[in-house]
């Protein structure tokens, strides 16, 4: 299912650190055959290859951007799994979604319990070398702008990983996909 309602689907995941952005990103593009584009992997790779911490953000989304631009050209849908804490961010995906003719699908991924939010984050490790994840005080830190456009939120409190990755292909289903 790489390509939905003829065309390939840009699903965009944003949410904080911790809320299971990762893990449904992973479980959709297997369930759809779909590219998974992870942000932490592109922005880890630049750090080791010696690009300044603070070059990194806007950097790491742009080489997303042309990688997800390059899949959907090719008729393959793209999952991309960033925190998305900006509005220019989303656009960046939508702009390259609009570019490449592929639909364009966002999705607010939260825990809205902060006792198991917090719990996640104090506990989870990396499973790509180098990164250390956030600690929970940079997590509540983070600055975010609220997502204005039509979009699904997805709450993974008390649920597991299942029941969410159902909610989110039931949404693209109902979505036209």
């Amino acid at each position: 299912m790489t390509r939905t309602g003829g065309r390939p689907t840009l699903i965009v995941l944003g949410g904080r650190p911790g809320v299971g952005k990762t893990t449904l990103a992973r479980a959709l593009a297997r369930r759809l055959g779909a590219v998974a584009l992870r942000i932490d992997t592109i922005e880890q790779a630049m750090r080791d290859a010696g690009v300044p911490a603070g070059d990194v953000g806007a950097a790491g989304y742009g080489i997303a951007n042309a990688l997800a631009a390059d899949h959907l050209s090719q008729g393959l849908s793209v999952v991309a799994d960033a925190v998305n804490p900006v509005a220019a961010s989303r656009q960046g995906w939508r702009t390259v979604a609009a570019r490449t003719g592929a639909r364009s699908v966002e999705i607010e991924v939260v825990c809205s319990d902060l006792a198991e939010h917090r719990h996640r984050v104090e506990t989870r490790g990396s499973d790509i070398p180098g990164l250390v994840p956030p600690g929970w005080a940079r997590v509540q830190a983070l600055e975010t702008d609220p997502w204005p456009e039509p979009h699904l939120v997805c709450d993974t409190a008390h649920r597991d990983s299942a029941r969410s990755l159902d909610e989110i292909v039931a949404h693209l289903g109902a979505d036209g996909g």
